[in-house]
């Protein structure tokens, strides 16, 4: 009796112990809101720390894609959902980039008090579909001709491209990876917290003149240094740096589309290889959060190297370990730009 009761008493005590160790796990995973600040939910890196760096010491702000994880790849749970509508801001980028965005805020109750932002309103946005010039660049072949994708009997190809799959439309949502957009959306965060926080409005007001004047220096650095190289071209995984590419005078060859989900056809990867020989590119641009399989493939194919260019689409936990933020990953990737472009 007494073992058994023993038994019993043990078996009691692990599944308290694993119901807890759960809870912990749970409370890890479920950031916890702070009942003496502003509350804001960021729908991916680039508006957490803009909004981290103008709301300063009056906010406190929940990135909903964990560190390590591809935005593509990743939709809210409900805990995630519970958690935005009970905060002050949702912040989120629109231009199409958040496919779950207009359902959730479509879901939200009347007495739901969060109140949320796009911080991409106010942005001429570029046609996805074009590059940085205005020309078709993806649907035509090295030599800049336009690439119908017909079959051996001149018929135009059914079968969807690259580009026709992606998931943000027919504009290029990437707007953060120009500094002088960064500021837009900076500015939208702003007025939004001086709108539900009237009472912080001088310390948002110099938190954002701070971070405009980063911004301003960031592309001034920018501006300055990609104007010194010989070479324009850049070959990327995806094709996120339009808004890059047009501010500075550069033009990008994408491997795959707006999205980094939908592979190229062997037609689109024989016109990359011819981009490379024509215009001498000497790396191939690949990321953090997704696989650089198909990046270094073809870089073996072409007898050319690989280097990280990020599109701030989210961190790892390495640079998040770090301290790494928008300014210092961007300055890294001008490095990175400067190399392959000497």
């Amino acid at each position: 009796m007494l073992r058994t009761g023993l038994k019993k008493t043990l078996l009691a005590c692990s599944l308290v112990a694993l119901l807890l160790s759960s809870m912990t796990a749970c409370g890890k995973e479920q950031p916890q809101l702070a009942s003496d600040k502003i509350n804001i939910v960021a729908s991916f890196y680039p508006l957490y720390d803009f909004a981290q760096a103008v709301g300063g010491s009056r906010v406190h702000v929940i990135n909903m894609v964990p560190a390590g994880v591809e935005p593509h790849d990743w939709s809210p749970k409900s805990r995630d959902i519970q958690t935005l509508t009970k905060a002050d801001l949702f912040l989120y980028l629109g231009a199409g980039f958040e496919g779950w965005v207009g359902d959730t805020l479509g879901s939200l109750k009347s007495d739901v008090k969060v109140k949320p932002v796009e911080a991409s309103h106010g942005i001429e946005l570029i046609p996805g579909t074009e590059d940085e010039h205005g020309h078709e660049d993806e649907s035509k072949d090295a030599h800049g001709h336009k690439d119908e994708h017909k079959d051996s009997h001149g018929h135009k190809d059914e079968h969807k491209s690259k580009e026709d799959e992606h998931d943000h439309g027919s504009m290029d949502p990437h707007v953060w990876l120009s500094p002088l957009k960064a500021k837009q959306m900076a500015l939208n965060i702003k007025d939004a917290l001086v709108e539900v926080d009237g009472a912080g409005k001088a310390e948002y007001e110099a938190n954002y003149k701070q971070l405009e004047g980063k911004l301003d220096a960031l592309h001034e650095k920018y501006k300055t240094e990609l104007a010194k190289t010989k070479k324009k071209e850049i070959v990327v995984t995806h094709q996120s740096f339009g808004y890059l590419a047009h501010e500075y005078g550069l033009t990008q060859m994408a491997i795959m589309g707006l999205a980094p989900d939908a592979e190229p056809t062997s037609r689109e990867m024989k016109n990359i290889l011819a981009f490379i020989r024509e215009h001498e590119v000497k790396y191939i641009f690949f990321e953090e959060l997704i696989s650089d399989k198909l990046a270094k493939t073809l870089a073996g194919d072409a007898g050319v190297e690989t280097l990280v260019l990020s599109p701030l689409e989210g961190i790892t936990e390495e640079q998040l370990r770090n301290g790494d933020n928008y300014i210092t990953i961007m300055e890294s990737n001008l490095n990175n730009l400067l190399k392959a472009l000497q």
